[in-house]
């Protein structure tokens, strides 16, 4: 005789989960709740170096976005939501209590040995379900680049390999040296 099927969660079911928990980091993937591994201090150091040049870049520009490290989901569709390490959402501001990122224009992830290929595959497609994103990066600390993919419209996206210079994430319209992320 067959075990029963587990009972896939929804994303507002997973939400509500996740309230309850006290501590950790998970994300749901179709339907699946898998907690993301601890994190070594360059890659905190990392996120939080992104998050101030973001931030700072943003409050410059005066453009209506706000940046976010380690706190809003990403939800992709009906089954599936991610952490991204940063973020950058743009329009409304989010109302307090919320845990999703409603307009995502920016995802950050800074990849660790146990997430290069779930971020540089899977999380890569899936991101770029979400109509509102533009600019996802992928930053390897290890071996010191950045993989800026951009959406322009229905154009192919496009993908650099950058070492050194600065990033133009438009919109919303501002630059993110590489100097800022491997400080």
């Amino acid at each position: 005789m067959n075990a029963p099927a587990e009972k896939r969660l929804t994303a507002p079911e997973f939400l509500a989960w996740c309230e309850t928990k006290g501590e950790g980091r998970f994300e749901l993937y179709c339907g699946e709740i898998f907690a993301m591994a601890p994190e070594r201090v360059e890659h905190g150091r990392a996120k939080a170096a992104i998050w101030r040049a973001l931030a700072d870049a943003l409050a410059h520009t005066g453009a209506p976005c706000e940046a976010f490290v380690d706190s809003l989901g990403v939800a992709v569709d009906a089954q599936t939501i991610y952490q991204p390490d940063v973020l950058v959402d743009c329009g409304d501001k989010i109302p307090t209590g919320s845990l999703l990122a409603p307009a995502p224009a920016i995802i950050v992830e800074v990849i660790s040995p146990s997430s290069r290929k779930l971020d540089q595959s899977l999380k890569l497609t899936d991101y770029f379900r979400v109509p509102s994103l533009v600019h996802y990066l992928i930053v390897d600390l290890e071996r010191r680049y950045v993989l800026p993919y951009r959406r322009q419209g229905e154009e192919p996206i496009t993908l650099r390999i950058l070492r050194d210079g600065s990033i133009r994430l438009d919109p919303p319209g501002l630059d993110l040296a590489t100097s800022d992320i491997f400080a």
